[in-house]
C-alpha cells in the first residue's frame, strides 16, 4: 500500500511506501492533513519522483534502491555513499567537491528515501543550496572553511527548531512556524552545516515507532518492521545514504533504537553535557523526573567524535546554565589498565531475542580470545532491578497522566495511535499526580540510582555491553519494551549503540531450554514468533557510568578493531 500526496505543480502525485497505514481521523483532521501533506508535495520536482509501479511493488528491501533507480548521478551516489561526515568534511575542504554538489547529492537522496521509508517531514532543497553556494563563496574567497562542519549536510528531528522551517511535538495541534534557530542549531550552522530536511517522530514524542500525521517510518531492510523511535526518521534517512549525519534526542531510548533497528551508530551522553535550549515549545512533565538527552546519529565513531568536540567547543554551558561544562576528549581518552568489560546476556526481566543473543556470543567470542588478554577483561554482568526500573521509568514519564498529550492530539480530530494509548494507559487511571507524588518518585529514583552504582561497583567493571533492545527491531506498532534502553535514561549513564555484522535470519527459534523470566519476556517471544524480522541488523549497546562519556569513547577505541567498528 502506498499513500499519495498530490501535487499542484506536477502532473502526478508524490507516493510513499505504507505497507501498514497510520489511523485515520475525523473528516476535517484529514482534509488539514491532505493539505499539509500536499504542500510538501509541491515542492518535489517530478524529476526526484520514483516510478509508481516501484512504489506499488516495493522489495521489502529498500536499501539499495537511491543508488540503482537513476534519479542520482554516478558522483551523487559516490558522495552520499563513500564518506562518512569526517570524510566528506575533509573532501570538501581539500575542494575535491563543492558544497553545492554535495547539498544536492543529499538533498535528492533525502527525497528518494522519503518515498520508499516516509522519514522526512519537510525538505527545502533550495535553501541547502544557497546555503551551500555561500560557504563554496567563503572557502574560494578566504581559502578556508568556516569550521569544522563546512558543507557537510546535517539532518534534523522535526522537533528541534530550526529558522525558516516548522517544528512539532509530532501532532498536528503543536506544528509552529520557526523563526529561530534551537541552541544546538545554531551552534552546528556556525560549525558550517547545511540544513536540508527535517526526519518524522512519533506521535507524542514518546514511544519506539515513528507514526505521525506524516506517515508511518519503515525500516529499509524490511520495511515491515519498525525504524524505531522517536528519531526514527533520521535512523531510516541516515541507513539509506540520505544523510550522513543527523541529531536526535533520547529520553528512553530514542537515538539509541532507531540506531539499532536501522544499524548505524548512535550515542546518549549523560544528559547536561550537550544544550537543549529551545529544544520544545512546551516543557515536558517526564523531565522532572528522567531527563532528556541529545546527540549525534551518523555513521563512524569518529563522526560522534566529531560532533561532540564541535558543540562542546562551543561553550554551550555560556548561553545555558544547565549544560555542564566538559572538556572532551572522546576516541583520545587514553585507557591506562586492562578494561573490565561486563556482558549483559538478559537483564533478569526479558531475555533477547535469537538474533540478538548471537550478536552477544560473536562480541564474547572475540572479546575472549586469548591476544586480547592484556588488554581487556571479560566478566559476566547483572544490571540491578531492570523490572523495577521499567516500571518506575513508565511511571514518571507520565505524571499527568498523560492527560496533556492526550488533549493536544484530539483537540484537531486526530486520531490517538495504537502505542500513543499504550505509552500512557497505566497511568491514565490516576490522572494529574500531586506535587508530593512527583517529590517522593524523585526521591525513589534517587535511591535506585544509588542502588544501582552500587551494584555496578560490586560487580567490578568498567563498562558493560549487552542488548540495545529486546530483538533487532519491532513489528509496526509493537515496540512495547524499552527496558534495555530506558533503564540508562533512570540512572542517566551514557550509551553508544553500534552496528555487528549479524542479521535476522527467517525462521529463526529460540534455545530449546528457554525459560521465560516475566509475562513480559513471554510476550517478547511470542512477537518474535508473529513476525519475520529477515534481514533486520543487530546492534549492541556499550554504556558507561554517569559523567564518564570520554571513558566510553576511550573503552570504544580499545574495541574498535576487535569488533571491526569503522
Amino acid at each position: 500500500m502506498a499513500i499519495s500526496i498530490p501535487a499542484k505543480t506536477t502532473t502526478k502525485s508524490l507516493s510513499i511506501v505504507q505497507p501498514k497505514a497510520v489511523p485515520r481521523g475525523t473528516p476535517e483532521f484529514e482534509a488539514k492533513r491532505a493539505a499539509l501533506l500536499q504542500r510538501f508535495a509541491e515542492k518535489i520536482p517530478l524529476e526526484y519522483h520514483l516510478p509508481q509501479d516501484l512504489i506499488a511493488n516495493t522489495p521489502t528491501d529498500v536499501s539499495g534502491i537511491p543508488a540503482t533507480c537513476g534519479i542520482l548521478t554516478p558522483e551523487e551516489v559516490e558522495i552520499t555513499e563513500s564518506y562518512d561526515a569526517v570524510g566528506l568534511a575533509e573532501a570538501i575542504a581539500a575542494r575535491k567537491y563543492t558544497a553545492v554538489a554535495v547539498a544536492t547529492a543529499f538533498s535528492k537522496r533525502a527525497i528518494i528515501s522519503h518515498q520508499l521509508t516516509c522519514c522526512l517531514t519537510q525538505w527545502f532543497m533550495d535553501d541547502a543550496l544557497e546555503r551551500a553556494k555561500q560557504l563554496d563563496e567563503y572557502l574560494a574567497k578566504n581559502g578556508k572553511t568556516v569550521g569544522p562542519l563546512h558543507g557537510v549536510p546535517v539532518s534534523i528531528k522535526d522537533h528541534m527548531p530550526m529558522a525558516g522551517t516548522f517544528s512539532s511535538l509530532g501532532c498536528f495541534s503543536s506544528i509552529v512556524k520557526d523563526e529561530t534557530d534551537s541552541h544546538m542549531l545554531a551552534i552546528l550552522r556556525d560549525m558550517g552545516a547545511v540544513f536540508y530536511c527535517k526526519t518524522n517522530q512519533p506521535q507524542t514524542l514518546m514511544h519506539l515507532e515513528s507514526d505521525s500525521l506524516w506517515g508511518r517510518v519503515l525500516n529499509p531492510f524490511n520495511i515491515h518492521i519498525s525504524a524505531g523511535g522517536s528519531t526514527g526518521g533520521e535512523a531510516a534517512l541516515i541507513a539509506m545514504k540520505g544523510s550522513v549525519l543527523g541529531v536526535g534526542t533520547d529520553i528512553g531510548g530514542s537515538i539509541r533504537a532507531p540506531a539499532a533497528f536501522c544499524g548505524i551508530y548512535g550515542f546518549k551522553p549523560t544528559s547536561p553535557l550537550l544544550p537543549m535550549k529551545g529544544f520544545l515549545a512546551t516543557p515536558s512533565a517526564a523531565e522532572l523526573n528522567i531527563v532528556c538527552s541529545t546527540g549525534p546519529m551518523c555513521r563512524s565513531l569518529r563522526d560522534m567524535d566529531l560532533f561532540m568536540n564541535g558543540v562542546i567547543a562551543a561553550k554551550p554551558y555560556l548561553k545555558d546554565p544547565r549544560v555542564a561544562p566538559f572538556p572532551w576528549t572522546g576516541l583520545k581518552t587514553p585507557i591506562n589498565k586492562r578494561l573490565k568489560i561486563g556482558i549483559i546476556n538478559n537483564d533478569g526481566f526479558i531475555v533477547p531475542q535469537p538474533p540478538v543473543k548471537r550478536a552477544i556470543s560473536w562480541a564474547r567470542e572475540l572479546l575472549s580470545d586469548a591476544k586480547h588478554a592484556d588488554l581487556i577483561e571479560i566478566k559476566e554482568f547483572k544490571p540491578f532491578g531492570a523490572a523495577d526500573a521499567w516500571d518506575k521509568a513508565r511511571r514518571m514519564y507520565w505524571p499527568d497522566g498523560g492527560q496533556g498529550s492526550k488533549g493536544a492530539i484530539l483537540a484537531t480530530g486526530e486520531p490517538v495511535h495504537p502505542l500513543s494509548d499504550w505509552i500512557w494507559k497505566d497511568e491514565e487511571p490516576n490522572g494529574m499526580q500531586t506535587a508530593q507524588d512527583v517529590n517522593l518518585a524523585r526521591r525513589e529514583r534517587d535511591d535506585f540510582r544509588c542502588a544501582f552504582a552500587e551494584s555496578w561497583n560490586e560487580q567490578d567493571v568498567d563498562v558493560v555491553l549487552g542488548p540495545a533492545f529486546v530483538g533487532p527491531a519491532s513489528a509496526h506498532e509493537t515496540a512495547f519494551y524499552w527496558t534495555y534502553t530506558s533503564l540508562y535514561n533512570l540512572v542517566d549513564y551514557p550509551g553508544v549503540v553500534m552496528p555487528t555484522p549479524i542479521k535476522a535470519k527467517a525462521k529463526e527459534e529460540y534455545d530449546p531450554d528457554y525459560v521465560p523470566l516475566s509475562d513480559a519476556c513471554k510476550h517478547v517471544k511470542q512477537l518474535w514468533e508473529g513476525s519475520n524480522f529477515e534481514g533486520a541488523p543487530v546492534e549492541l549497546q556499550l554504556v558507561a557510568r554517569k559523567f564518564h562519556d570520554n571513558e566510553l569513547f576511550g573503552a570504544l577505541t580499545v574495541l574498535k578493531d576487535i569488533l571491526g567498528l569503522q
